[in-house]
C-alpha cells in the first residue's frame, strides 16, 4: 500500500473508531460489566498507545509521549512492553477522564500523520498498517463490548440500528464438497495476519455443509426438546460449563411471562425466529450438532467449500482447535505477542460478522476464542 493510501486508511480507521462511540454517553465508557468486556475508554486509549509505542516511539525522532502512565493503563498483554494493570480492573478507571482520552487520541493521530509526511521507510508502513488492522479489530470488539455493557443493564436501552443482522432467507440446501487435497492459507499480495500464513495442503474427505446459517427457530427447538438438559450431547467440560453457570439459552435470551425475548442494538424486542441465532459458545454450537445428528466443520473445510454459500453475518465455529499452519515463525519482541502466544486451549471460528471491518472479511481470517465465550458475535452452520 503506497503512502497516500496507507495516510487516508490511518485517518479512516480512527475517525470510524470514534463513531462506534457517538452513541455513548460519559457513563458509558468506563463500565466493566465482566473480566471478558473492556470499557469503550480502554479501547479507546489502548488502540492509541498500540500506535504510541510501535510506531511513534521507535520511529519518531525526539517524540515525546502523550502521559508516562498510559503506558501502565492501556497496555494489553504485551509483556515485551512493559508492566500493565490487570484485566479485571480496567473498569475501575475513572481517571484519565473520557476528555482525556480524546485528547491523547488527537495528540497520537497527529503526529503519525506528521510522521508519514517526513518518513516512508518499508518497516515504518508495515508497521503502521499492523496497527490499523489491530484498530479494525477493535471496532468489532468494541460494538461486542458496547452490546454487553447495555444488555445488562435493567432498562435494556437501545444503541441504534448499526450491527444488525439480517434474516436468513435461504431454504436449506447441503452442498457437496468432493474429497481430495486442498491449499489452504492466505495467497493475495494485499495485508493478511501471520497466522494466515504458510499456504499448505490439506486432505479433505468427502463431506456435505449446509448453505444457510442456524436461525433461531431451529435453536429454540433444540431448547425445548431439552436440549440443555441432555448430558449426552454435551463435551464433558461443556456441561460443567453450562450447569456451573446456569445456562439455558444463548446470551441475551429472556423468557418473560413465558415468551422469548432477547436484546438486541434496538433494545429489547420479540425473538425473531427467521434471523441466525447468535451468542452461542462453541459448547452450545457442538450440543445443537449433536442433537441434529451432525457436527461443525473444520475450518479447513470450511475454507475450502466458502465459495459456495454466503457468509459473513456471524462468526461461525469450527471443529478445529487454534494451531499454528507449516512454517509459521512468530515474529521477534512484543508484536510477537500479537496472536502466537494464544495457541492453546482455543477454537477457531472462520467467516465474518456484521460488526466485521470489510477488509478484515476474507476466507482465510482465522478468529479465535475460548470455548465458553458467547459475547461476540457467533453462530454456527452444519456440516455432514
Amino acid at each position: 500500500m503506497n503512502i497516500e493510501a496507507l495516510t487516508t486508511k490511518f485517518i479512516e480507521t480512527r475517525n470510524a473508531t470514534e463513531r462506534i462511540c457517538e452513541p455513548l454517553e460519559n457513563e458509558d465508557y468506563s463500565v466493566q460489566p465482566c473480566l471478558d468486556v473492556s470499557p469503550p475508554k480502554w479501547h479507546l486509549a489502548h488502540s492509541t498507545w498500540f500506535f504510541e509505542q510501535f510506531v511513534l516511539k521507535k520511529y519518531k525522532e525526539d517524540y515525546q509521549v502523550f502521559d508516562d502512565d498510559f503506558a501502565y493503563l492501556f497496555n494489553s498483554y504485551y509483556n515485551n512492553a512493559g508492566d500493565r494493570i490487570l484485566r479485571p480492573n480496567r473498569g475501575l478507571m475513572t481517571r484519565p477522564t473520557v476528555k482525556e482520552v480524546y485528547a491523547y487520541r488527537k495528540h497520537v493521530t497527529e503526529h503519525v500523520v506528521d510522521l508519514l509526511s517526513k518518513s516512508q521507510s518499508e518497516e515504518l508502513l508495515e508497521c503502521l498498517e499492523i496497527g490499523v488492522n489491530h484498530e479494525q479489530q477493535h471496532q468489532e470488539l468494541l460494538a461486542y463490548d458496547i452490546k454487553y455493557i447495555f444488555g445488562h443493564q435493567p432498562t435494556f436501552p437501545k444503541y441504534g440500528g448499526e450491527f444488525l443482522i439480517q434474516k436468513e432467507t435461504h431454504s436449506e440446501d447441503f452442498i457437496a464438497v468432493e474429497e481430495g487435497v486442498y491449499e489452504i492459507g492466505y495467497k493475495d499480495n494485499e495485508f493478511c495476519f501471520d497466522i494466515e500464513l504458510g499456504v499448505h495442503k490439506v486432505y479433505i474427505h468427502p463431506f456435505e455443509i449446509s448453505n444457510k446459517l442456524i436461525t433461531n427457530k431451529e435453536y429454540l427447538e433444540f431448547i425445548e426438546a431439552g436440549g440443555y438438559e441432555n448430558f449426552n450431547l454435551w463435551h464433558a467440560d461443556g456441561w460443567d460449563f453450562i450447569n456451573s453457570n446456569n445456562i439455558k439459552a444463548p446470551l441475551y435470551w429472556h423468557l418473560t411471562y413465558g415468551k422469548w425475548k432477547y436484546y438486541t442494538f434496538n433494545g429489547l424486542e420479540d425473538l425473531n425466529l427467521e434471523e441466525p441465532v447468535m451468542h452461542i459458545s462453541y459448547y452450545e454450537a457442538f450440543a445443537f450438532a449433536e442433537w441434529k445428528g451432525m457436527r461443525l466443520p473444520t475450518e479447513f473445510e470450511w475454507e475450502v467449500a466458502s465459495s459456495k454459500f454466503n457468509w459473513g453475518k456471524l462468526w461461525e465455529w469450527t471443529a478445529s482447535a487454534y494451531q499454528p499452519y507449516p512454517n509459521y515463525t512468530k515474529a521477534e519482541g512484543a508484536l510477537g505477542e500479537y496472536n502466537g502466544k494464544f495457541m492453546i486451549g482455543l477454537q477457531v471460528l472462520r467467516g465474518a460478522s456484521i460488526a466485521t471491518p470489510k477488509n478484515h472479511s476474507r476466507n482465510t481470517y482465522r478468529n479465535f476464542f475460548h470455548p465458553t465465550m458467547r459475547w461476540m458475535f457467533s453462530g454456527l452452520r452444519l456440516a455432514k
